[in-house]
């Protein structure tokens, strides 16, 4: 595939969150700023999984004429999150990571000493997750893995 064709199909994907975004906001009774789009597409834009503080960083770092404030970022991520356009991995007292909710299936292995998340997929535990659920005549409406260990780095 050529990078047009990439370009462009992430400009009608980012279109289209940015649509469901608007609506969102709408059916909130909230406004539509420039400061929630930014958010909304640094968490696009972004292959990490972030912290509203990293976020806010991030957005700071970029954006300073925007004076974009930390509860801006937490109240969008919050709203976000409750409309499952994005999902948070949960660190305890260290608080939660953002991920945006449209990417494809996958699982994280996450460590516990430097908090690195890697994204990996397989198609084997997807089936036996499977099977088991049949067995149990239990239908997944939805469901994530969360492996914690010692990256590589930190063992």
């Amino acid at each position: 595939m050529s990078s047009h064709t990439d370009f462009t199909e992430r400009t009608v994907e980012y279109a289209k969150l940015l649509s469901d975004f608007k609506q969102l906001l709408k059916v909130n009774a909230l406004k539509f700023t420039i400061q929630r789009e930014v958010i909304l597409e640094m968490l696009y834009n972004s292959d990490e999984h972030l912290t509203p503080e990293g976020l806010h960083h991030l957005i700071q770092e970029k954006h300073p004429e925007l004076g974009t404030g930390i509860a801006t970022v937490y109240r969008t991520l919050s709203l976000l999150e409750e409309s499952d356009m994005v999902t948070s991995l949960s660190f305890g007292a260290q608080g939660k990571k953002y991920e945006l909710g449209a990417k494809d299936h996958h699982d994280h292995l996450i460590c516990t000493k430097c908090g690195t998340i890697s994204e990996f997929v397989d198609d084997e535990i997807e089936e036996k997750q499977q099977k088991i659920a049949e067995a149990f005549g239990f239908k997944i409406e939805e469901h994530s893995m969360q492996i914690y260990g010692k990256c590589r780095e930190c063992q």
